[in-house]
């Protein structure tokens, strides 16, 4: 039989060969590549400030180079409400000063009235997750107790991260006492941007990328004192729990984390976005409905935080 007539089966099994191919390593490692492209960048970007804005970059929590944040002060602060974010990066990169990060959320808040700061952590290999959450919460800390120096209220405190940082805040949220043995005091809200990382145990059990192991490592207690779906608590201050439904596991985790905050009379609220995992971060704080919808969960946590929302 000529090389001729086997050309169809050769093609046949070279799709199927290339089919399996891509089902395996080789499509994890597109996917860990597309994510890593959604992460927060390490770059700064120069920001716009609004109207008689000021800022303190690099404020000191701590002695390391990463134990550093920003903060945004409103034109004559007074008792403001603060909004404290944490960045994500796979728990290995990212910057308090990123695009992303920054820009839309202070444009829109600090001059709505809000004090925002933005706080960088030690990040992988030199600090785990757990480590990390711990830093996370030593900045919140200090920003309590220099709220009323900026003009601040240190009881009017909302706690948002996105990506690793919004599994680092979910992570405190769900057990309070981690925060508070490192000084924190109750905070009114958190909101959670895109964290696939609320169940650890669910994904470490399951095909996972390989960013994961880097972070959460193999041994299974680990994976459950980092799993904010674990440590949950009764007495949680409410949370938003934000998720693209573009990405995988995302919303998955997101509701399987509702329904266990219900379970314990927790309100954990799921707000899906068609949006990407990047723009969920960087297109908060524009106008529309999914800057509407976060704002109305704000606005819920205290009066005054509606007010300067205009809700």
């Amino acid at each position: 039989m000529s090389l001729r007539l086997h050309r169809p089966a050769l093609a046949l099994l070279l799709a199927v060969f290339c089919q399996a191919t891509l089902a395996g390593p080789l499509l994890d490692k597109i996917k860990e590549r597309r994510a890593e492209r959604e992460q927060d960048s390490a770059a700064s970007a120069p920001l716009e400030l609004p109207a008689g804005a000021t800022v303190i970059k690099d404020l000191a929590y701590g002695p390391a180079e990463r134990e550093r944040m920003d903060v945004y002060l409103p034109n004559r602060a007074s008792n403001a409400p603060v909004i404290f974010m944490v960045h994500g990066g796979a728990w290995r990169t990212g910057d308090k000063g990123a695009q992303q990060v920054v820009a839309n959320k202070v444009s829109r808040w600090v001059s709505k009235g809000f004090i925002f700061v933005s706080a960088n952590y030690p990040l992988l290999p030199q600090a785990k997750p757990l480590q990390q959450a711990e830093e996370v919460a030593k900045a919140l800390a200090v920003v309590q107790a220099k709220a009323s120096s900026w003009g601040g209220s240190a009881n009017h405190v909302i706690v948002m991260g996105h990506s690793a940082g919004a599994h680092l805040v979910a992570l405190l949220a769900a057990s309070p006492t981690l925060a508070a043995a490192q000084g924190v005091k109750p905070w009114l809200g958190t909101v959670a941007l895109d964290s696939a990382a609320l169940d650890v145990q669910k994904i470490m059990q399951a095909r996972h990328m390989r960013f994961y192991d880097q972070a959460f490592g193999s041994d299974p207690a680990y994976w459950q004192q980092t799993s904010p779906n674990y440590v949950l608590a009764t007495g949680a201050a409410p949370m938003l729990a934000v998720c693209s439904t573009r990405r995988e596991v995302a919303c998955e985790q997101a509701q399987l984390f509702s329904d266990h905050g219900a379970a314990l009379t927790v309100s954990i609220s799921v707000l899906k976005q068609d949006m990407t995992h990047k723009e969920i971060n960087q297109l908060l704080g524009t106008p529309g409905a999914y800057t509407d919808a976060v704002e109305r969960f704000m606005a819920g946590l205290d009066i005054d935080v509606g007010k300067r929302l205009g809700l």
